[in-house]
């Protein structure tokens, strides 16, 4: 973990170049104005020609209980995943965050999955695609299983596109309950780096297709 020495701009293709090296921008709280950059001796990924869909889990994603669409809304789901929860009363997410992320989005490397009930946005989340490896950055959820339909959405799309990594960042123990992994420092670079050399396609399904919960597990499967 590093900070800065001194305040300077950070550029959306600074935050890229950054991801290609292994660092990702963090802030100290919603306050904070400055970011600082990570690069931790242990990173969480989802591996994904691995990745495990429980059955109650495969049985909600096959029922298509919640709407599941993908870039629709950035700042709706930024602001979800900002707001404070049961097990999270702060978030590092500040106005630079968000700045930075809506640029990307808007120049289509920020990505959203968002899952929807009645029309209501009920969980989702959001990261940075880039070549083969997909960084993401948080998820949310006001209904239960809705954060983790949402991945299962998210990883069907990266394994239907050809991705071959799934950066997690920090190992919690929700997301160990979901299948992440930790590995080293040394071992996700060389990961990095092989992801990189691939040309994958978030896009595979296309952001105004719906895609049906059957249809996402069997690219899980295959």
């Amino acid at each position: 973990m590093s900070k800065p020495g001194a305040p300077y701009a950070i550029t959306p293709q600074l935050l890229l170049r950054a991801y290609s090296i292994g660092l990702f921008p963090m802030a100290e709280s919603a306050e904070d104005d400055q970011l600082f950059w990570v690069d931790p001796e242990k990173r969480a990924i989802f591996p994904l020609d691995t990745f495990i869909v429980s059955r109650s889990l495969a049985k909600t994603v096959r029922s298509d209980r919640f709407e599941v669409a993908v870039d629709r809304d950035f700042d709706a789901v930024i602001n979800a995943c900002a707001a404070p929860a049961p097990d999270r009363e702060k978030t590092w997410i500040n106005d630079e965050i968000r700045r930075l992320y809506r640029e990307l989005f808007d120049t289509g490397f920020a990505h959203t999955v968002e899952c929807r009930r009645d029309g209501q946005l009920v969980g989702g989340l959001y990261g940075v695609a880039l070549r083969g490896a997909f960084f993401g950055e948080s998820m949310f959820h006001r209904e239960r299983d809705a954060s983790k339909v949402a991945l299962a959405h998210l990883v069907a799309r990266l394994r239907a596109g050809g991705f071959q990594l799934l950066d997690t960042q920090f190992m919690t123990s929700h997301l160990a309950s979901l299948g992440a992994i930790e590995i080293s420092r040394e071992a996700y670079h060389r990961a990095l780096e092989e992801a990189l050399c691939v040309v994958a396609k978030f896009d595979v399904w296309k952001p105004e297709d719906r895609v049906p919960g059957r249809q996402a597990l069997a690219a899980l499967e295959d």
